[in-house]
């Protein structure tokens, strides 16, 4: 069984909340797995899944109330009904949308709880999330990131705690355990974080079974963009396909003419747009100044796209690289993969990752709003990772006075001035800040 992050925040939402809650995320993140373990901790647990079931979409179009829904809801199963000891999961709701809207009515009602999960490929999803405000909380669900990948694997709780406490404290990792580290984080490189990957390489071993999953995945994606957007499947499947090439090139950007020589970005928006929506593309977006907010200066038509999942950007690339990467093989290009594994670490931890690019300072991988402040952060994969003319130009700009910057590396922890020289797997360690207040009080006195 893989344990994921996302079970302890299931049960902690119910245990403090009597809302619904909807976990969404792209296809094969392990959302159904998850929510079935959580519903053994209940006397009666209800799956209603509106795919395999598409005679439930009809039974519910129509109905008037709640207790009309727990009424055709007590006709699909044969499971009890038991008040305060049930829990009832609807499955691809972007199928039914009727019971996303319902969903504030059965919870008012207050006998049964609700779980639901919806597929970010049924895009449908995006027009759903903000009908019963108040009722159900959203959750979005991730592949496996690389603390939930290491632990899964065997790595000990001793040992990664040992290595946040030497992120924290910026000191060195002991060498041991840095070297198996590195090797563990190149084998993350090719095996991914879609949950049939990870158990496919515990269960084997073998990477050509690991590949022949993360293939299997990648063809339902394209069925998928087949089914969902028929009008648009060309541009989107174009798209997808010149990912990896494009992340190979010079500066990663993503360019359009490569598509058509004559290609606008107004027609393809939607397609982009798509991709994002669906979860199956990461567009990083380019900012003019590292200034925050950092949206404010975005830039709509230049970004990078990088793949949900660095297993299966491996995947598409020429078949037997994957060993060739696992043992560091100095002829490959990691630039691309590392990159991925990074800006998929960034967002599966909450931060929207920007990339800043000037002609007369340079460009940086990445920069982040961490702690009210813009931090960037420059991903290295070979030896030369201390020759960084853009990061340096940036450092050294009055105008953006940055404490800090982070250059994830393959060699150990160190610190030179504002520069924090990090293993690359450390990445797991960069969150969200959530010590900010939360709460304020404007004093009235001498208003009243």
């Amino acid at each position: 069984m893989l344990k994921r992050k996302i079970d302890s925040y299931i049960r902690n939402y119910y245990a403090n909340s009597r809302n619904a809650l909807l976990i969404t995320g792209v296809r094969q993140t392990g959302k159904t797995y998850s929510i079935r373990e959580f519903g053994q901790a209940f006397k009666s647990f209800i799956e209603i899944n509106f795919i395999e079931n598409p005679d439930a979409v009809e039974l519910f179009r129509g109905a008037r109330s709640s207790d009309d829904i727990l009424l055709r809801l007590s006709a699909l199963t044969t499971k009890p009904l038991i008040k305060g000891e049930t829990l009832i999961f609807f499955d691809e709701v972007q199928r039914c949308p009727e019971i996303v809207t319902a969903i504030k009515f059965l919870v008012d009602e207050g006998s049964y709880r609700y779980i639901l999960s919806g597929s970010l490929l049924g895009v449908e999803l995006k027009d759903l999330r903000s009908e019963p405000v108040g009722y159900m909380g959203i959750k979005d669900m991730y592949p496996l990131d690389f603390e939930e990948f290491v632990s899964c694997v065997g790595v000990g709780n001793r040992v990664i705690d040992s290595l946040r406490d030497s992120w924290t404290c910026r000191k060195p990792v002991d060498d041991f355990v840095h070297a198996r580290m590195m090797e563990l984080f190149r084998l993350y490189l090719v095996v991914g974080g879609m949950p049939a990957a990870v158990d496919k390489y515990i269960e084997t071993n073998n990477l050509q079974e690991v590949m022949a999953v993360q293939q299997d995945i990648i063809r339902l994606y394209k069925r998928d963009i087949a089914q969902y957007d028929p009008d648009n499947k060309l541009y989107i499947e174009e798209i997808f396909k010149l990912i990896p090439p494009e992340l190979n090139a010079k500066n990663k950007r993503f360019i359009l003419k490569r598509l058509n020589e004559n290609a606008k970005f107004e027609r393809y928006r939607n397609s982009f747009l798509w991709l994002k929506n669906a979860g199956v593309a990461l567009p990083v977006y380019n900012v003019e100044e590292p200034k925050v907010p950092l949206l404010l200066s975005r830039s709509r038509n230049l970004f990078k796209l990088f793949q949900s999942d660095v297993g299966l950007l491996a995947a598409q690339y020429a078949d037997g690289i994957q060993l060739q990467i696992i043992k560091g093989d100095k002829n490959i290009n990691y630039g691309a993969v590392y990159e991925n594994a990074v800006a998929q670490e960034l967002v599966a931890h909450g931060l929207e990752p920007y990339y800043y690019n000037n002609k007369k300072r340079g460009e940086l991988d990445f920069v982040i709003e961490s702690g009210g402040k813009v931090l960037p952060v420059e991903v290295k994969s070979g030896k030369d990772y201390e020759s960084h003319r853009a990061l340096s130009n940036i450092m050294d700009c009055k105008e953006y006075n940055l404490s800090e910057a982070i250059v994830f590396n393959n060699d150990n922890m160190r610190v030179e001035g504002k520069i924090v020289y990090a293993p690359v797997y450390m990445t797991m360690f960069l969150e969200r800040d959530h010590t900010a207040p939360t709460y304020y009080k404007v004093d009235l006195s001498g208003l009243q």
